[in-house]
């Protein structure tokens, strides 16, 4: 899904917001995680994830054209680490009720 197709089915699912402003809503959203981010500060959501910055220290790499080693510098990049409950979701194992997640019953 692309951020064309969220805003397109937020609206839909909300018929009571204009479009624009769903569009500014998940914009700020994304804006502020990207803002978060960009300080070092760490962004979770219940339920969801976390999104986090790790550092990848620089190193010697390898021109795959030429086999020339070039170095590469230290680097920050993006990471996000799933939540349980989407994890669980993704594996089709909500748990029961109970907290009991075995089909034995």
């Amino acid at each position: 899904m692309i951020k064309s197709e969220l805003i397109q089915r937020l609206t839909e699912e909300n018929p009571h917001l204009y479009h624009r402003d769903v569009e500014r809503i998940v914009s700020s959203l994304f804006e502020e995680i990207a803002t978060a981010l960009s300080n070092g500060d760490r962004v979770e959501l219940r339920g969801f994830g976390a999104f986090s910055v790790k550092k990848r220290e620089a190193r010697m790499g390898r021109n795959p054209r030429t086999g020339e080693s070039v170095p590469v510098p230290e680097k920050h990049v993006p990471f996000f680490k799933t939540g349980k409950e989407l994890r669980l979701r993704l594996n089709d194992k909500l748990p029961d009720d109970d907290g009991d997640d075995d089909d034995d019953d």
